[in-house]
């Protein structure tokens, strides 16, 4: 009887080793700070303009240029199974292309599909999509060497529904500004 219960003694203690050797007693629990407040932007009145001016919080430069961007730079879309820019879509080029004319950097093209197709398929799809709209952009006059393309075939959905209306916000070539 006491070798029995000695072997048991022993078996507890070795397992309790094994688990003590990795980490599983010995994790603490990690109290996370909380992240620091956001900078409270300032109002300021210019008085020789006697206008409101908003200065934005420190750091929001890149904020505040990927918003001017996003706002001038609008994404297009295409049919399901398609690469060719349609007469909407050339027409949103021409505005992208005016404003990347205006404004200095470099410009990704981001392809993307819906879910339907394989993985491969989508990446090679989303690939064309973005090479047509840079294609277009260089037709008009656009420096390559500030356009870079990318495919993210189906991994980066806008709408993650399973219908039509999703799977058509899906089928679009993003543009993002890079430093």
């Amino acid at each position: 009887m006491k070798i029995k219960s000695f072997g048991l003694v022993l078996l507890v203690v070795v397992v309790g080793l094994s688990l003590a050797a990795c980490g599983c007693f010995q994790q603490k629990m990690r109290g996370e700070a909380a992240p620091p407040a956001a900078p409270e932007q300032k109002t300021v009145v210019a008085p020789e303009q006697k206008e409101v001016i908003v200065v934005p919080p420190a750091g929001a430069a890149a904020t505040a240029a990927a918003a001017a961007f996003a706002a001038g730079v609008k994404e297009i879309y295409f049919d399901f199974d398609k690469y060719e820019i349609r007469p909407g879509d050339a027409a949103v080029l021409k505005k992208n292309y005016e404003w990347m004319q205006a404004n200095p950097g470099k410009v990704r093209i981001e392809g993307n599909c819906d879910e339907r197709g394989t993985v491969e398929y989508n990446l090679a799809l989303g690939q064309k999509r973005a090479d047509a709209a840079k294609t277009y952009l260089q037709n008009l006059g656009a420096d390559p060497n500030r356009l870079e393309t990318v495919s993210y075939g189906k991994e980066k959905p806008i709408d993650p529904g399973h219908n039509e209306a999703a799977w058509a916000k899906n089928r679009r070539d993003n543009f993002t500004p890079l430093q």
